[in-house]
This record gives C-alpha cells, structure tokens and sequence, in this order.
C-alpha cells in the first residue's frame, strides 16, 4: 500500500485539522499540509474531500478577493466540524497507540507456524 493510498483514509480529519488552526484557502491547505510532511497531497485531490466536509456541515466557506488574482473560497470550521476534529483526534490517538505497539511487537523476524 501507498503512502498515498494511507492518506485517503486521514486527509479527512487533517483537513479539518488544518483549517481548525484558522480560516484557510485550498492552496494554502496544501502548502501547510506540506509544511507538516504532507508534501504527497495536490491541490486537486483535496477538492473533493472539502466539497463532502461542506455537505456533512464540518465547514462553511466565504468568498472574498484575493490580492493576487481572483476571488477565493475560504473554508473554516463550523460548531460540528469542530466537535468532528475533537472526535478525529480521539480515534487517531487511538489508532495510532494500537499500531505503534503492533509495529514495535513485530520484529520482521518471526514467523507464524502453522498447526
């Protein structure tokens, strides 16, 4: 597995992260995702994933002008997408805890007999 195919299943609650730090554009998103080691996310792939945050209510947008070009969409977060942050970092912290001690019992070594 990728470690692209790894992200789709968490550029969710790290888009919601990032914009959680304050109101944000798509670009910018990409740029600060990047800036934390995410440099593997585009631009595009992140379109689809805000366009669902918007339906489920996790965000609002407002457009305003940009002082480079045309206008922008700002996302930020709504009362439900922070309560869904709280609730991603729950079950990262989690997940996390569980593989790490998977990954630290399994020394690459052993293997598993078959009876």
């Amino acid at each position: 597995m990728s470690t692209s195919q790894m992200l789709k299943g968490v550029l969710e609650g790290c888009l919601l992260a990032v914009i959680g730090m304050g109101e944000t554009y798509g670009y910018e998103m990409v740029e600060k995702l990047g800036e934390h080691g995410l440099t593997m996310v585009s631009e595009g792939s992140i379109y689809p994933v805000l366009l669902r945050l918007q339906k489920e209510g996790y965000v609002m947008t407002v457009t305003r002008p940009s002082p480079n070009g045309p206008r922008r969409k700002y996302y930020r977060l709504t009362e439900a997408g922070e309560a869904e942050l709280a609730a991603f970092k729950q079950r990262w912290d989690v997940l996390a805890e569980a593989v790490g001690q998977l990954m630290k019992g399994s020394g690459g070594h052993e293997t598993i007999s078959k009876k």
